[in-house]
């Protein structure tokens, strides 16, 4: 490995500390008061959605295919890992252990559900596929409003809170990474050329259906790994939470974010997961909000704040070094001529 993608890693690893000692202290010192659980919350709320947000652009930014199921998804992983930690929970197991096999089992769950769904739905493009995911988390949500296990369509209680919002940032941490790799592998490179093209892809000799399953599956599994965190975290949970309604807000959050833009999915994510609090007066226009915001990105900037941009760490301390250093230099310069 050459050195300097060493050096990136290890500057972004203590990028990424410095964040969390940072947020602890600010937590832990009470400074705020009464607000830090309030405050916490909403951090907490941002991890997941940006797990959410980030694997649905997968799909949409990566893959160039619309999805408006992804909340299916989400709703799958949150009641498979629910039931699972139900059974658990009174085993007597260290919560932080629960929190990892919650997580991997909604994955799991998500997945399974990702491979059945893509096989047959990844045949179509475009509108038809849209069509098809919706249909998908309907037929979800009405399942899971007759099953018993699930609440019968009343609201499932009890769950046990383990989405601490120190775990939460690791987990979202790890997932972000994991996501960002993938996007940068053989494999998120082979997607994005089927996206560029499909019809030389193909003539290429890639087995477009094989990766799109792929891609479709990966994206599921993270959803999977966000409603886990959502579950534990909310504690109560009904169907017609994962409504259609909250896949076009996640798409939504996407497409001004930047859809191809890893940076965009995260900073729209967090900024619409505080927008709700900070309308709480106005919640009735939160909706309304989204739409005048989409609208407006979509006149001035059609591909989204970020695009395809992508936040470098290495790259920010390397420009303010070089704007230090260029003075300096100059001042050099003067005194040679």
């Amino acid at each position: 490995m050459p050195k300097s993608k060493k050096l990136s890693y290890i500057i972004n690893v203590i990028g990424i500390l410095v964040l969390f000692i940072g947020l602890y202290g600010l937590f832990q010192s009470n400074v705020l008061g009464t607000r830090t659980s309030y405050i916490k919350g909403i951090f907490t709320t941002a991890c997941y959605t940006i797990i959410l947000v980030t694997s649905l652009n997968l799909l949409v930014g990566f893959m160039g295919e619309f999805s408006l199921g992804h909340a299916g998804f989400m709703s799958v992983g949150a009641y498979a890992s629910a039931i699972l930690t139900n059974s658990l929970y009174d085993y007597g197991m260290p919560k932080l252990l629960l929190f990892i096999i919650a997580l991997l089992v909604g994955g799991a769950a998500a997945a399974c559900m990702g491979v059945l769904v893509g096989i047959p739905a990844l045949r179509l493009r475009g509108d038809y596929l849209a069509i098809v995911t919706v249909a998908f988390a309907e037929i979800i949500r009405v399942a899971f409003c007759n099953f018993a296990v699930t609440g019968s369509g009343r609201t499932m209680s009890g769950i046990a809170k383990l989405s601490d919002f120190y775990w939460c940032y690791w987990a979202m941490v790890i997932c972000v990474a994991v996501m960002y790799m993938y996007t940068r592998s053989r494999f998120g490179r082979t997607v994005i050329a089927i996206r560029e093209d499909y019809i030389a892809a193909s003539a290429s000799g890639i087995n477009v259906t094989y990766y799109k399953v792929l891609n479709f599956t990966i994206s599921a599994f993270f959803a999977g790994i966000g409603g886990a965190m959502y579950a534990h975290y909310m504690t109560a949970m009904i169907p017609t939470n994962f409504n259609f309604m909250y896949s076009a807000e996640m798409l939504t959050e996407v497409i001004i974010g930047g859809t191809g833009s890893l940076t965009g999915s995260i900073i729209g994510a967090a900024f619409l997961s505080a927008l709700p609090e900070a309308m709480r007066q106005f919640s009735i226009y939160r909706i309304l909000a989204y739409s005048v915001v989409l609208v407006l990105v979509m006149i001035f900037k059609p591909g989204g704040i970020f695009g395809t941009w992508e936040f470098s760490l290495t790259r920010l301390i390397g420009k303010v070094a070089a704007f230090i250093k260029a003075p300096h230099a100059r001042k050099g310069g003067n005194a040679y001529e």
